[in-house]
């Protein structure tokens, strides 16, 4: 293995994206460089977490898009992929259904992985070079339908856990009361026993969070609270319309982006954390990594 494209296809409850990237074993500097990356707003979860099902008209948009992923795979001339499906997937009665013809109809296999499994996959992305020794870290990824949570300590993963509380969910009104104070009692806990805890964050709403404060330390890639919070009311007071008009948002960012920024704020309320690392990586990352090594070996 020299020069080799791999691909990841991640199904989210708001986005479907595709990622390529080339891995490349001749130079240690750069061993994987993005190739492309396409991100389209499907809203899966609007369906899944209001009437429990994909919706036929949804369900034919996803098959559209997995035979154009499919041609774009050809072209990059991909020599293996992973397709996951996440939240919206899992809570929808059809989805396995959906699955099976996606299969049938485009040839790609879609696996509906579990929150621990996404949860694993996000911190699998080679992240060890970011953490500390001695030190303990908060690895949390925001999705549309689910947070999913890895606590690191001394370079260790210690605890990994997945919750139902989404931006798409927030906004659909289907989060439930107990699955809020799973997450504020198992942080808690956390916090107690590990002091102090660094956040380190993932997924587009914290990155674009990131971009859009005022005080920040690009070069550390690090977003105080205080700036996280000042960009949050400043985003709270606006109508999506204006957000996308003021912050030059797209459509599908412009609503989500608020209630991404109060899970972020609330956790790191629990954890007392003063910041939050934000390196540009999530799931689709963590699919090729675990790709090349299964290939590597």
């Amino acid at each position: 293995m020299k020069k080799v494209n791999y691909a990841a296809i991640d199904i989210g409850s708001n986005a479907v994206r595709l990622l390529v990237k080339c891995i490349n074993e001749e130079n240690s500097a750069e061993l994987m460089s993005k190739v492309q990356l396409i991100r389209i707003p499907l809203r899966l979860g609007e369906d899944a977490f209001t009437i429990g099902v994909i919706s036929e008209e949804k369900e034919k948009k996803l098959i559209r898009l997995m035979k154009a992923y499919k041609q774009l795979m050809k072209i990059y001339d991909v020599v293996d992929y992973r397709a996951c499906a996440t939240s919206a997937m899992r809570d929808a009665s059809n989805g396995k259904e959906i699955t099976q013809r996606i299969a049938k109809k485009t040839g790609i296999r879609v696996e509906i992985i579990d929150g621990q499994e996404e949860a694993h996959t996000v911190y699998n992305n080679h992240i060890e070079q970011m953490f500390i020794s001695g030190q303990n870290y908060l690895y949390v990824d925001v999705g549309g339908g689910s947070t999913e949570i890895n606590l690191i300590s001394n370079g260790e993963l210690k605890n990994s856990r997945s919750y139902n509380i989404g931006t798409v969910r927030m906004l659909s009104g289907m989060v439930k009361e107990k699955e809020k104070e799973a997450l504020r009692t198992d942080l808690a806990e956390l916090a107690r026993e590990y002091v102090p805890i660094n956040i380190i964050g993932s997924g587009g709403n914290i990155n674009k969070l990131f971009r859009l404060a005022d005080k920040k330390d690009k070069k550390a890639s690090f977003l105080p609270i205080k700036s996280l919070r000042d960009t949050y009311e400043a985003l709270k007071a606006l109508s999506p319309e204006e957000r996308i008009r003021q912050f030059k948002l797209k459509p599908d960012r412009a609503d989500v982006i608020v209630p991404a920024a109060e899970i972020f704020l609330e956790i790191a309320n629990q954890v007392n954390a003063t910041g939050i690392a934000v390196p540009t990586i999530g799931l689709s990352d963590g699919i090729i990594d675990s790709l090349y090594t299964k290939n590597k070996i």
